[in-house]
């Protein structure tokens, strides 16, 4: 049996994490917003998301998750390409999700078999949420490196997606991982238990 894909993940800047625990992920929209949420994403790509339909959904309407670790964007985001703020791996937390809650609570979502920019991606709904190790390849979502040219497609099928309607409780959250025992402290201070965060530096570049 293959490795199975249990969990998704999103990243967020550590000065977020308070506003999360007592609202959640949330649209960018939401009426519980914060007004002081530190962004880290790409601009344009945000901007694009906010106005692109994929499989008849307006994705300004989910909250988007990756299926792996050490993504393309957060490349991005720590070296501070393509006009992004460059930022600290220290400062950039990952909440992660239980695939399995998701299930259970037949939340409304939906996944992507890569980027969900790309036009060769293939959408999937949320019945198809129990077969995703069966449509998803795990080697391809938690790959480090993705730039082969033996397989040009492989960075965007490293990029497949989750995406949840609507603002996600805090109780879906069920771990964080930083970067170093100084991020583990922070978020320690914040009142998260020791027992649900995990310092993992590979998951970061």
């Amino acid at each position: 049996m293959g490795k199975i894909l249990k969990y998704a993940f999103r990243i967020t800047h550590i000065d977020n994490i308070p506003h999360i625990l007592k609202f959640g992920l949330l649209l960018a929209d939401s009426s519980m917003r914060d007004e002081k949420f530190v962004s880290i994403g790409d601009p344009q790509v945000i901007n694009i998301r906010k106005m692109l339909m994929v499989g008849g959904k307006n994705l300004r309407d989910y909250v988007s998750f990756y299926l792996g670790p050490r993504t393309p964007m957060l490349y991005v985001i720590q070296h501070g390409y393509n006009g992004v703020r460059r930022q600290d791996p220290a400062g950039i937390v990952y909440c992660v999700l239980r695939l399995a809650d998701l299930i259970r609570d037949k939340m409304d979502c939906f996944f992507t078999d890569g980027h969900a920019l790309s036009a060769l991606t293939k959408i999937y709904g949320k019945d198809r949420l129990p077969e995703i190790c069966q449509i998803i390849n795990y080697d391809d979502v938690y790959v480090s490196q993705w730039n082969n040219d033996s397989d040009i497609d492989l960075k965007r099928r490293k990029e497949a997606e989750l995406l949840i309607k609507g603002d996600v409780p805090p109780d879906y959250i069920r771990g964080y991982i930083v970067y170093n025992d100084d991020a583990k402290e922070k978020l320690k201070s914040f009142g998260i238990a020791e027992e649900l965060i995990v310092v993992a530096p590979n998951y970061y570049f």
